[in-house]
């Protein structure tokens, strides 16, 4: 019942990163949060091995990246 739960929770989070106006808001709830809860998913379908480098990947690699990136190509008005 945990899984289903979980699986929609990681559609749910999907859905939601695509409404924030701020990149870094969406950057947030998509990479880390949507990531988290794959990893729990993962983990229930008894791949350790998988979830856990899900979890290391989308809670730390990714938001960084993306942040940067977002930094990277943001306009600036002088």
């Amino acid at each position: 019942m945990i899984f289903y739960a979980m699986l929609a929770s990681a559609i749910i989070v999907a859905f939601m990163s695509l409404w924030p106006k701020d990149l870094l808001k969406a950057v947030i709830i998509g990479a880390g949060i949507q990531g988290l809860a794959m990893a729990y998913v993962y983990s229930a379908l008894l791949a350790p091995d998988v979830a856990l480098t899900q979890a290391i990947i989308s809670s730390t690699v990714l938001p960084v990246l993306f942040a940067l990136l977002i930094y990277k190509t943001e306009r600036r008005e002088k």
